[in-house]
């Protein structure tokens, strides 16, 4: 044969030699030559053939001559242990994995790694059997065509012969079961592990026969691979997952590697994180798409994974040939499916993201199908977050393919599809006022979990030709609420716009589509205004729009007493009617007492606190609303409505310096609004606690609580926090005499700022932070001048808190000038305009300094009469004082 018959064999033939085998020898020879001759046939490929098998026989019916002493077997060496082939290319990750697979066989004898198609199972288990101390055979069962021919091929794999050459005794001559010969040769073998390679569509032949030689060969281990469990007693399943982002990374550069030495993973990293992404993280699409490498960079092959099974088509020509593309190996798994199960995965394609069983319920039927897709790795199946039982959803390749196969099949399509709206406009319906309950965080948590299938159902009754606008708008509408709460707002809006492009706005009542139509529109415009503040809404075409909404919704009466319609007041600060916005509110509020319910009261008595704090003469009345919202929030229950009042609370109790009260309230606010996820307020409320640091002094305190809200905002892409956040950062660089940093944070919160419509008071701060900082680089005179200039913006709009702050700021700058006489009459300006409030303690510092130096150079009786002007002035008065000593 041109090959040495290996150690086993040589002994035998020594061991004759020596003299005649005893009655028991026989046997023994003959499992010697059966090792001896599995070693031969993985040498050379083939079974040895009868050339060997008739030297066995003469050996045992005479000894031949004396072997020399070539062929005599070398100390220590032993016969080769099963029939693992080494792998051209690496094994990448699923370290974790291997350690519970070989702790899963430790633990039982059948062990079963199940997952779709491309997860790797034959490479994993082929890497767990190879460090296994016991003989590891694989067999490979993908080229067999039928259950019965399972036993057969572990006999070839195992290179047992199909028929005996020496029957045992009570067996008949020619008996030739393949079972029975595996029975008879893995009993009598030491430890020994069967790797069962892909069991699908084998998978009763797999069962049995598992079954069989487990219960019959003790020192026997069975490691399978199959996409559905084999089921037999005792059967351990370890569910085989997609390669994780950073494993999945690694495999794709290192196959790049292969047809481009070069590749660099990190010249695009964004491109291989989508590819790996996308891919769901399947180590074999993973590898097509690397070997698309010849002739596309990442981006194009990123960029062309929306016709995925046209592109990933260049695999190994030495593989099976359905895994050599990537639409071969999901073929595989739909061949296996009977065609119920084949209905039921069209079906599932309409949905996007994850499911549930009430769900599978309406838009695929019974559910026994359903649990077979799972068997059968096509769909996944987990506990959902909450608790509340499972969820279910398709690897995106899974996901496209029977989203291809569903389209050969209009009308189940079509069926499965109005199903799909239907299901989820009834729960965006039923979860509309619940948001706003005490009920609010299972709703919320739900509808942030179908999400993708809300997005769905708004995408087709938004796109020709299934475009359905009365459908499209109710869904808008059910789920506006959670769109601002959730911080969705910019892509609500969005869809508010697909909406409103599929038909002009009805003109009257007489169409049911107007009242809807004038909500979603009002809605949108709301959703824009803080979320993309200005864009769009000065065109005029939107300008007119805005109108047609305040005029609509004015009147009052029902649709005015319900959410998005009583947010009409909001309007006016896009039309250039800004003085009506208390009354608007006022109206607002008088209106949902008649005709809205307490969360529609409570929503508008929160807006009418929030301005009154930061208009003058707000404070009055403000205690009355802020008592009838606890009592709102409480029935309510609504933690949003809570947080508002708790910050509204909060920020009456700092403006009237009380910071004792301010900051449990802040607490209160944020902790409400972390636990019903309304990410937008954090920031705000954070940097609200800050500033309570500040105005106390402890300026390490404030900026720690800056940089957590800084943080947050980023997180969460709150711009206008941000503009706050860098204001008071800028104002502490100041005070700490950081000029040039105060400037530059000062420009990124107005280029922040500036995006949107300001808040007069914020304006008005931002005015007075750059005279300070101008002050403090040029000169108190310069300082001087631009604070004028504030002060006379904020006049007719801030707060009396606010103008003191800025007249205060103005004293000190003419106490720099050694305008002493001038600068007791404003401190005592902004001290009458304070009306008691005390001053924070920066504030208080700067007041120290401008009446000690002013007390040095003026006389008691001057520095009274100075004070006692001064006490009488209106916020109008002061700016042209200044301007004498500017211009003078």
């Amino acid at each position: 044969l041109g090959a040495d018959p290996g150690p086993e064999l040589t002994s035998l033939h020594a061991e004759l030699l020596e003299g005649e085998p005893s009655p028991a020898r026989p046997a023994d020879a003959l499992a010697a030559y059966e090792r001896a001759r599995r070693t031969l046939a993985e040498s050379l490929g083939a079974d040895p053939g009868p050339e060997l098998t008739s030297l066995h026989a003469e050996l045992l019916e005479a000894p031949p001559a004396r072997p020399t002493e070539a062929t005599r077997p070398a100390e220590g060496s032993r016969p080769a242990e099963g029939n693992l082939r080494p792998r051209l290319t690496s094994f990448v990750g699923r370290e974790p994995e291997l350690a519970l697979i070989r702790d899963d066989l430790g633990a039982s004898r059948l062990v079963t790694l199940t997952g779709p198609g491309g997860t790797g199972k034959t490479r994993l288990a082929e890497q767990a059997a190879a460090g296994s101390e016991a003989a590891a055979w694989l067999v490979e069962l993908a080229p067999l065509d039928h259950a019965e021919a399972v036993p057969g091929a572990v006999v070839s794999a195992l290179g047992l012969r199909e028929t005996i050459l020496l029957p045992q005794a009570g067996q008949a001559p020619g008996h030739d079961d393949p079972t029975a010969r595996l029975v008879e040769d893995l009993s009598r073998r030491p430890d020994t592990l069967l790797v069962l390679d892909n069991c699908e569509h084998v998978i009763d032949g797999a069962a049995h026969l598992a079954e069989t030689l487990l219960t019959r060969c003790p020192r026997l281990r069975i490691l399978a691979t199959s996409r559905e469990p084999l089921g037999v007693p005792g059967e351990a399943v370890r569910p085989v997952e997609p390669l994780p982002p950073v494993p999945a990374h690694r495999l794709f550069a290192e196959r790049a590697r292969t047809v481009r030495p070069d590749f660099d993973p990190d010249a695009d990293p964004e491109a291989v994180a989508e590819i790996c992404r996308r891919l769901d993280g399947l180590p074999l699409a993973i590898e097509l798409a690397a070997a698309r490498l010849r002739v596309l960079t990442p981006r194009q092959i990123a960029d062309r994974l929306d016709d995925r099974f046209r592109l990933l088509t260049s695999g190994s020509r030495t593989v099976l040939p359905r895994q050599q593309t990537l639409r071969a190996v999901v073929d595989w798994s739909w061949d296996l499916l009977d065609e119920t199960e084949r209905a039921v995965l069209r079906r599932a394609s309409v949905f996007a993201g994850g499911w549930d069983l009430a769900a599978a319920q309406a838009v695929c039927g019974a559910t026994d199908d359903l649990a077979a897709l799972v068997d059968k790795s096509l769909v996944n199946a987990v506990p959902a977050p909450d608790g509340t039982g499972m969820r279910y959803r398709m690897l995106e390749t899974i996901h496209e393919y029977a989203a291809e196969r569903a389209a050969e099949t209009p009308e189940v399509l079509r069926e499965a599809a109005d199903a799909h709206t239907g299901y989820y406009r009834e729960l965006a319906r039923r979860a509309e006022p619940r948001v706003r309950s005490r009920e609010q965080l299972p709703w919320i948590g739900r509808l942030e979990t179908e999400l993708d299938n809300i997005r769905a159902v708004l995408r087709r009754t938004t796109t020709p030709p299934t475009a359905d606008e009365v459908a499209a708008a109710e869904l808008a509408l059910s789920m506006g609420w959670f769109w601002w709460l959730r911080n969705y707002r910019t892509e609500g809006a969005a869809w508010g716009l697909a909406v409103a492009e599929l038909a002009p706005a009805a003109a009257d009542e007489s169409d049911p589509r107007y009242w809807p139509r004038l909500h979603l529109d009002l809605l949108r415009f709301f959703l824009l205004s803080d979320a993309s503040p200005r864009e769009g809404l000065d065109n005029p075409v939107v300008q007119d729009r805005l109108v047609q909404l305040r005029k609509a919704f004015e009147a009052g009466g029902p649709e005015s007493a319900r959410f998005p319609g009583l947010l009409w007041p909001f309007t006016t600060f896009f039309t250039d009617t800004p003085a009506l916005m208390r009354e608007s509110i006022d109206a607002v509020v008088a209106n949902c007492r008649l005709h809205g319910d307490a969360w529609a009261t409570g929503v508008a008595l929160m807006f009418r606190t929030h301005m009154a704090i930061d208009t003058p003469g707000g404070f009055a009345g403000i205690d009355d609303d802020l008592a009838e919202l606890r009592e709102l929030g409480r029935r309510v229950g609504d933690r949003w409505m809570r947080a508002q009042v708790a910050s509204v609370a909060a920020e009456a109790a700092m403006m009237r310096g009380l910071p004792e009260q301010a900051r449990p309230a802040y607490e209160e606010a944020l902790q409400l609004a972390r636990e019903v996820g309304a990410h937008h307020e954090a920031p705000f409320l954070i940097t609200r606690v800050a500033e309570l640091a500040y105005r106390s002094g402890d300026l390490d305190s404030a900026e720690k609580s800056l940089a957590e809200a800084s943080s947050e905002a980023d997180r969460y892409r709150v711009g206008d926090a941000t503009a706050y956040i860098h204001a008071l950062l800028a104002t502490i660089a100041l005070d700490r005499d950081e000029p040039a940093t105060a400037r530059a944070l000062r420009e990124e919160a107005v280029a922040v700022a500036v995006r949107g419509p300001l808040p007069p008071h914020f304006a008005a701060l931002l005015d007075a932070l750059g005279a300070r900082i101008t002050a403090a680089e040029s000169g108190p005179l310069a300082g001087l001048r631009a604070m004028a200039d504030a002060l006379r913006t904020a006049a007719a709009e801030c707060t009396e808190i606010v103008l003191a702050h800025l007249a205060g700021r103005a004293a000190q700058f003419l106490g720099d000038l050694d305008e002493h006489a001038l600068a007791v009459r404003v401190l005592a300006a902004a001290t009458a305009w304070r009306a008691g409030i005390p001053r924070s303690v920066p504030e208080q510092a700067m007041e120290e300094s401008v009446t000690a130096r002013a007390r040095d150079v003026l006389t008691p009786e001057s520095y009274e009469a100075e004070s006692s002007a001064g006490s009488a002035l209106t916020p109008a008065e002061v700016p042209p004082l200044l301007d004498e000593v500017t211009e003078g």
